[in-house]
């Protein structure tokens, strides 16, 4: 018999460990592909476990590209899914899309497989990203078609000696990396109960944060953070940096209950501490430096960029304009923004920038103001000129001449 070879992106959890042996016992040779997005674990183990599998296993420090090419594409576009989400586990699905591609091609392997179910986003982004960049490839989801709940999962892995350490303990499916952490199942599936403490790993109780606040001052070379706290440091470093500070003071816990891709509705819960803190940064000096047009279309696009990510629509043309319209529009986001971190809120408190289109001149009520109001009245008068017109052709339609008839009688 001729076996064939698939490329599988592994976590080294319960789902993607069972796949390993469930591809194998149809005939396939396995490629384990494990793609370091910042996420806290032990990728030396993982990479041993897919080995004693039986599996050919790669590694691939992916932080800087994630960083670069995924995150502050996303953070120039100020990209929020639903206006709540910054994207964390969305956008780094392309990145490991491209990397299973590549090793898929490099293995000369036909087939590309996930440890996604039927009913979330994850499937649709990895199925996407194989159409659009190897349609010559075929995707597997072992869940979506083994049919197995998490106990019979957990029985097939002891059968057959897998060793993932299992525990019935921990009701609760977490996803991590540089930009987030999203939390889901167990209690939080229903949306009328607080989400419990014990959910939390990346930020302290807002009640149990310090009492003093936390300012932070982040610098922006066009629309790009280049430093913190007056300190140069390569992105990554500064992502991570900012997540450790804001998140001791409780910031970036997000609950929100989405519009999933396949239609559904469901409750997650993240925690997004540095995210949180770079888009209000970067929108409120945004809004100092960009004129008013531009900020109001800018906002659309913002929209358009977060569900086309959120969708799994990375690889298409309408992304690449967008990305294109999104970096002509940074070219004067330079500045220092500063925000107090304070029991669970993120606040902006100072914006300075060599651009900044706020003239203090023309703002202040104070001794010095070149403001002309003597000018108000005339663009006031032509500023109201179409609804003036409107008002006064609709004073004698023919509707209103009847009721002003019958009163007068």
């Amino acid at each position: 018999m001729v076996r064939g070879k698939v490329v599988l992106a592994y976590s080294g959890g319960l789902d993607t460990s069972v796949a390993i042996r469930w591809l194998q016992e149809r005939s396939l040779d396995v490629v384990a592909l494990t793609i370091d997005v910042g996420q806290p674990v032990n990728l030396s183990d993982i990479k041993e476990k897919a080995q004693r599998l039986g599996a050919k296993a790669h590694v691939v420090d992916a932080r800087r590209e994630f960083a670069e090419q995924f995150v502050l594409p996303a953070l120039a576009a100020n990209a929020m899914y639903e206006g709540q989400y910054p994207l964390s586990t969305a956008l780094a699905r392309p990145l490991i899309g491209k990397h299973l591609v590549a090793v898929a091609q490099r293995e000369g392997a036909s087939f590309i497989a996930h440890g996604c179910t039927g009913k979330g986003n994850d499937q649709v982004r990895f199925d996407l990203c194989t159409t659009a960049l190897a349609p010559d490839l075929t995707v597997i989801a072992p869940a979506r078609e083994w049919g197995m709940t998490r106990e019979e999962e957990i029985s097939y892995a002891r059968e057959r000696g897998i060793p993932v350490p299992v525990s019935n303990g921990s009701p609760y499916s977490t996803d991590e990396n540089l930009w987030g952490r999203s939390i889901e199942c167990g209690v939080l599936e229903d949306p009328r109960i607080e989400p419990p403490e014990e959910v939390y790993a990346w930020t302290a109780s807002p009640a149990a944060a310090p009492d003093a606040p936390g300012t932070v001052t982040i610098h922006f070379e066009s629309g790009r953070p280049t430093a913190l706290q007056g300190k140069s440091m390569p992105i990554v470093d500064l992502i991570a940096s900012l997540n450790d500070l804001a998140g001791r003071h409780g910031v970036g816990r997000i609950d929100h209950v989405e519009s999933r891709v396949v239609g559904i509705k469901s409750r997650e819960v993240y925690e997004c501490p540095a995210a949180t803190v770079l888009m209000k940064a970067h929108q409120a000096l945004e809004a100092l430096v960009l004129p008013r047009d531009l900020l109001e279309f800018q906002r659309n696009v913002a929209a358009r960029y977060a569900t086309l990510v959120y969708d799994g629509l990375w690889y298409t043309p309408l992304r690449e304009a967008l990305d294109a319209f999104v970096g002509s529009t940074q070219e004067r986001v330079t500045g220092d923004v500063s925000v107090k971190l304070f029991k669970g809120a993120a606040t902006v408190t100072g914006r300075a920038s060599p651009f900044s289109l706020y003239d203090h001149a023309l703002a202040t009520y104070s001794q010095g103001d070149r403001f002309r109001q003597s000018m108000a009245e005339g663009f006031i008068y032509v500023w109201g000129l179409p609804a003036r017109t409107w008002a006064a052709a609709g004073a004698t339609t023919p509707a209103k001449i009847v009721k002003a008839t019958k009163r007068s009688k």
